[in-house]
């Protein structure tokens, strides 16, 4: 059993790692519940959604798939697709993970970029309990979301205002995540390889058809580049 004192502190511990996050969180997420306003829905469907999805870029995607012909098989793949990177998030927390108890199962279905990067590097204080560290840290993060979707899905309704371009959001964020992971990288080939897929797959299938053939191409690619890399160095 854990003393209220142990869990108190854990939360005064985590809580000014998450504050970055929380201006992020909150104006993409008020963006987000807008967009879902202007797009038909209550704010009922932003709030729920991030509280049982918690996936910012799929739930940006999961509007056009609600006001698209019903595709389940098609929102299977996106969705796997769009949330693989998480796979390799829980492999690196594996070992993070052990006796955290009942928390874990929390854990694993909030654990976002934003959460694993914390939950990853950062140095928990002396006598700081580990398991409830990462949970607020996960509570927190999922906290300024849900509020936020849940703001902007209100503020949609009540004010009256210009939403044109509001749909760029998204594809702001990616350019974003894309321009980081480029800074990043050591070589930029898997960054080409999704850029020239992409584009080429646009020309071949249009606009509306362009996405699950392109995430299959850079899969293919990217499988026989790690293979090619694998047999080098062998």
């Amino acid at each position: 059993m854990y003393s209220h004192g142990k869990i108190t502190a854990a939360m005064k511990a985590a809580f000014p790692y998450t504050i970055p996050i929380f201006a992020g969180f909150w104006f993409l997420g008020i963006t987000y519940g807008v967009y879902m306003q202007v797009s038909g829905f209550s704010f009922w469907y932003p709030m729920l959604m991030s509280l049982t999805i918690f996936g910012g870029s799929l739930e940006f995607v999961a509007v056009s798939m609600l006001l698209s012909a019903f595709a389940p098989v098609q929102t299977l793949v996106v969705a796997l697709m769009l949330q693989a990177r998480h796979l390799f998030y829980g492999i690196a927390m594996l070992d993070k993970f052990k006796g955290t108890g009942w928390k874990k199962v929390y854990l694993i279905f909030g654990m976002c970029d934003e959460s694993f990067s914390i939950n990853c590097s950062a140095e928990i204080p002396t006598g700081i309990d580990r398991g409830w560290f990462m949970f607020f840290v996960t509570l927190f993060n999922q906290i300024y979301w849900v509020t936020g979707a849940t703001l902007g899905g209100l503020l949609g309704a009540l004010i009256p205002f210009n939403t044109e371009g509001l749909d760029f959001a998204m594809t702001a964020m990616f350019v974003v995540i894309f321009l980081d992971q480029w800074r990043k990288e050591k070589g930029h080939a898997a960054s080409l390889i999704g850029l020239g897929a992409s584009l080429v797959c646009l020309l071949i299938f249009g606009a509306d058809n362009f996405l699950l053939p392109a995430m299959a191409c850079i899969l293919a690619f990217l499988t026989l580049l790690r293979r090619h890399a694998g047999e080098e160095g062998n």
